[in-house]
């Protein structure tokens, strides 16, 4: 069983993060990933190159040398993909840039991963993952009343424009095997990382403000008996009542300890109850809080190390960890494969190569790419999944932004939430652009078969509910390729599809919990949260990347599969620069909520008037120690340097030092920490980043926007999410269900109305 891009030649220019995770993801799909290094190999040297490298072939060009450029040509005419993550007109200057290769070979999908895009006035800035976070308000402080940022070891932006990457070039693949024709694509890392602000970019202008209730107090983060720390979901997910019958807590119900509704307007009341909350956890060590919660099939999980969960048996059994035997380092635990399909699963294919390993067999290789290769035209401009249609049935984050990824690129999106789930859409406004609505309740027989029928001319059927749910209404994968034997079957859930946890519930904050996340945020303190539901929007983004390879293996075969991925599995992908367990492996990266950065030409510095972060490597000491301020740096290192430069830097403002060094060529850019100014930047609405646009019930609505950019199928944000239920009459009518429609209302398997987009 081959993976879905068996046939597919890719060049992989790529270095530090972004461009070998691209490049790696494609390989585990099955790609013939052709890695590029310079002399000497990646520019950052670390234990996780064996991971972003791992099933590639490698080959060592200087580029600055008229032999290796013509080499560097002639593999790139001879490709079907792409990938460099250099600054801005990096490959122009070489005459290895997008448009001009494009001529050369018009099959090729060129991708791009800049720190920032080329219009954008930074484009020139080295776009350090320090700077791309501080400049998208990433390092938010622990609280309101404090200006000092928070740094997150997790590379946000290299992950997040790695998976945007992987989508585009996957859908753009998808469109030449309609035209034959490729095109240049752009996503740079600063865009990207909108996707994961989400919901916190969303803003309802109109928006009545709201109290706060119990519910708020049960969810969270709690110390044990044993100093550990467990994360509960608390009222509103699943099975609050059956978690206060099995932790004994039922007369706490005459006190209203259990009415999640309750209003906190008393603050006698919510300290009390706070209290209660956290002692109640103190009765039980970490990890017989995990089990209690488990048995009573709500949401919960130990705050773990990431090296606990290397160790954990569902682990091991989900295969998000796999042995790799690794020539440099042994035998090595790894990140397994994310984006997982049935009938062309993932597979790591061979561990990461030596530099210039195949240089010989490369070369050999190389040949002219025939004329009869070219296209002999060009359809007119369409969207690139124009004609794919979609039912999406997935709730809260993870699903729907998978949905909603598919309907960027054109595809035909019905959204089908279930009226009788609760009288709001949860984060509807945020991940349901682009799609119609239908309320339509799948419990009820006439409900299924309308989906049926929507289901006959449908290519994709997503969801992300809790394992065996769907099943026991006979719409799980089986059931649906019955019907539909071609159809592609998309299944996002917390903790992955086999192994012993395959049926846990959960959501963003448990993936967090349990790989390591949390425990890395807060250091030797309190665990702490990531400061975007970067699993969830990322596993979306995954669940994207498998349909599109899904999609284009049907075309060449007929064939529909299941495809599936998990916000654990995502989780894992996100940590890769850690996530690799050795002989003498050492757990030293940078944690904790005093963070500030990875060391002295890394982290945020506070000016006289607030915060700015700088990002060089030590090779730039003597273009700093040049500037009007800074003069005498070079001799220092490490924390004497963090110190001379913590004092120096106070003595002027952030305008003055971000304007000085950015002139010098060093990275450097103002903390943004707050979002609401991060989505009111002219630059970043102008570019569509930041979207403001009416709904229909709610006036106008601020939500987030796409980021990749594409030169021939340009992604586009689709209508704002519609008023719930909006498109039912419209959909069924072109179904040939409008004479039912009268009759689905009177009955309540349909609803227009009494649904609010959350």
């Amino acid at each position: 069983m081959a993976g879905t891009l068996e046939h597919i030649r890719i060049i992989d220019f790529g270095q530090y993060i972004s461009g070998p995770l691209a490049g790696m993801l494609l390989a585990d799909q099955g790609a013939d990933v052709v890695r590029v290094d310079p002399p000497g190999g990646p520019r950052w040297k670390t234990p996780a190159n064996s991971t972003w490298n791992r099933g590639k072939r490698s080959i060592t060009l200087d580029l600055k040398k008229a032999d290796d450029l013509a080499t560097a040509r002639s593999l790139i005419e001879g490709a079907d993909v792409v990938v460099e993550n250099f600054r801005p007109g990096t490959m122009d200057r070489l005459g290895l840039g997008p448009e001009e290769m494009t001529r050369a070979n018009p099959r090729l999908v060129y991708c791009s991963i800049p720190g920032f895009a080329s219009d954008d006035p930074r484009s020139a800035m080295p776009a350090y993952e320090g700077i791309v976070g501080a400049a998208s308000a990433t390092f938010r402080p622990p609280d309101a009343d404090s200006p000092r940022p928070v740094y997150t070891a997790i590379p946000i932006a290299s992950v997040y424009g790695a998976f945007q990457s992987v989508v585009a070039v996957t859908v753009a693949l998808n469109a030449r095997e309609r035209d034959g024709v490729g095109q240049r694509i752009e996503v740079p890392l600063f865009d990207s990382m909108f996707q994961s602000i989400g919901r916190f970019g969303v803003r309802v202008h109109n928006a009545a403000p709201t109290s706060p209730t119990l519910q708020e107090l049960w969810g969270g983060i709690f110390q044990c008996s044993d100093g550990q720390y467990v994360r509960f979901g608390g009222p509103g997910n699943q099975n609050f009542r059956q978690f206060v019958e099995a932790a004994g807590i039922t007369s706490w119900d005459d006190e209203g300890l259990t009415d999640f509704d309750r209003p906190l307007d008393v603050p006698q009341f919510r300290a009390e109850a706070q209290q209660r909350i956290e002692d109640l956890f103190l009765t039980r060590t970490a990890q017989e809080w995990e089990d209690l919660i488990a048995e009573a099939g709500s949401e919960g999980a130990v705050c773990r190390t990431s090296a606990e969960w290397f160790d954990h048996p569902h682990a091991r059994a989900s295969q998000m960890v796999v042995e790799v035997d690794d020539p440099t380092y042994g035998k090595m635990l790894q990140p397994g494969i994310n984006a997982r399909m049935s009938l062309t699963p993932g597979r790591v294919r061979s561990p990461a190569p030596a530099p210039d390993q195949h240089r010989e067999e490369i070369l050999a290789e190389l040949k002219p790419r025939p004329t009869s290769e070219a296209p002999a035209h060009q359809d007119a401009l369409r969207a690139a999944l124009d004609g794919v249609k979609v039912l999406d049935l997935c709730i809260i984050l993870a699903g729907p932004t998978m949905g909603r990824t598919l309907a960027e690129y054109g595809a035909n999106v019905i959204k089908i939430d279930n009226p009788r789930r609760g009288s709001t859409v949860a984060r509807h406004n945020d991940i349901n652009r682009g799609k119609r609505s239908i309320l339509l309740d799948l419990r009820s027989d006439e409900g299924r078969d309308v989906f049926w029928t929507l289901l006959e001319d449908a290519d994709v059927v997503a969801q992300n509910y809790r394992a065996g749910s769907l099943e026991r209404l006979g719409l799980g994968y089986e059931e649906v390729r019955k019907r539909k034997p071609d159809i592609i079957y998309a299944s996002l859930n917390a903790y992955g599809h086999i192994g012993p946890w395959a049926e846990r519930p959960g959501h963003e904050g448990f993936a967090q919990a349990t790989a390591g996340m949390t425990r890395r945020f807060g250091g030797d303190g309190m665990p702490e949260s990531q400061p975007n539901p970067v699993n969830d929007y990322g596993t979306g983004f995954m669940g994207a990347y498998g349909v599109a390879l899904a999609l284009l293996h049907r075309k060449r075969t007929g064939e529909g599969q299941h495809i599936d991925s998990a916000l654990a599995y995502t989780a894992m992908t996100l940590q890769s620069p850690f996530m690799q367990m050795y002989e003498g492996k050492q757990w030293n990266e940078t944690s904790g909520q005093d963070a500030l950065g990875t060391g002295a030409l890394h982290r945020a510095y506070q000016a006289s008037d607030g915060w700015f972060f700088v990002g060089a490597p030590e090779s730039a000491l003597s273009t700093l120690s040049g500037l009007e301020g800074l003069s005498g740096i070079d001799s220092l290192r490490g924390d004497a340097l963090a110190s001379s430069l913590e004092e120096r830097f106070q003595g002027n403002s952030v305008a003055f030092w971000v304007e000085r060094l950015a002139a010098a060529g060093v990275g450097a850019q103002r903390v943004i920490t707050n979002v609401r100014e991060l989505m009111t930047d002219p630059w970043v609405e102008s570019h569509g980043l930041s979207l403001t646009r009416e709904h229909d019930d709610l006036g106008p609505v601020t939500t987030c926007g796409p980021a990749p950019r594409l030169s021939r199928t340009p992604v586009r944000p689709g209508i704002p999410a519609p008023k719930p239920g909006t498109h039912a009459r419209e959909i069924l009518e072109e179904h040939g269900l409008e004479s039912r429609y009268q009759t689905l209302l009177d009955s309540g398997v349909i609803l227009t109305d009494g649904v609010a987009a959350g």
